[in-house]
C-alpha cells in the first residue's frame, strides 16, 4: 500500500498491522514488568526527560498526583472527551522530545496486581510513561520488586 493511497478516515482492516501492534505492545509491557523486578522502580528511569514528563503530567492533571487515583485507573474516567482533550494538550509537549510518544501501549489498571486481559488498559505511551513514572515515584510499584528480593 502506497502512502498516497492511505485515507485515514477510511482504512482498510490490516490485520498484519494490529498484530504487529499487539506484538509490539505486549514486548513492552513484558520488558517493562521486568524492569521493575529487576531495578527498584523508585530508581527506574524511563527516558530522558522522566523530570518533565512527571512535573507536566501533575500540572497537567493534579488529581493524579495522589496515592489513590494512581492505584487504580479508571478507564472510562480517562477516555472521556475531555479527558481525551487534556491528554491531546499534555501530549503535544513530547511530540518532539519522546520517541514512540503515540505508540500503543498496555498499562495496569489496578497498580497492586499482574499484567492481564482484565488488568490492562490500552494507552499510547507518553500516557503510560507519565502514570508509570508517579506510580513510581509515589511507591506503588515497589511490591513488585520486593517481591523478587
Amino acid at each position: 500500500m502506497s502512502l498516497s493511497t492511505f485515507d485515514p478516515e477510511n482504512p482498510d482492516n490490516l490485520e498484519d498491522i494490529e498484530k504487529q501492534f499487539a506484538v509490539k505492545a505486549v514486548h513492552h509491557m513484558a520488558t517493562y514488568w521486568n524492569l521493575l523486578e529487576s531495578i527498584p522502580p523508585s530508581k527506574l528511569k524511563l527516558t530522558k526527560q522522566d523530570d518533565e514528563i512527571l512535573d507536566k503530567f501533575f500540572e497537567s492533571f493534579p488529581e493524579y498526583n495522589n496515592k489513590e487515583k494512581l492505584s487504580l485507573l479508571n478507564e472510562d474516567e480517562l477516555k472521556t472527551k475531555e479527558a481525551k482533550e487534556r491528554w491531546r494538550t499534555y501530549i503535544k509537549n513530547f511530540e518532539e522530545s519522546v520517541a514512540d510518544f503515540n505508540f500503543g501501549t498496555l498499562i495496569r489498571k489496578d497498580v497492586t496486581k499482574d499484567y492481564s486481559e482484565e488488568n490492562s488498559i490500552f494507552v499510547v505511551r507518553i500516557q503510560f510513561y507519565a502514570i508509570e513514572l508517579a506510580r513510581n515515584k509515589l511507591g506503588l510499584n515497589d511490591w513488585v520488586y520486593a517481591s523478587k528480593h
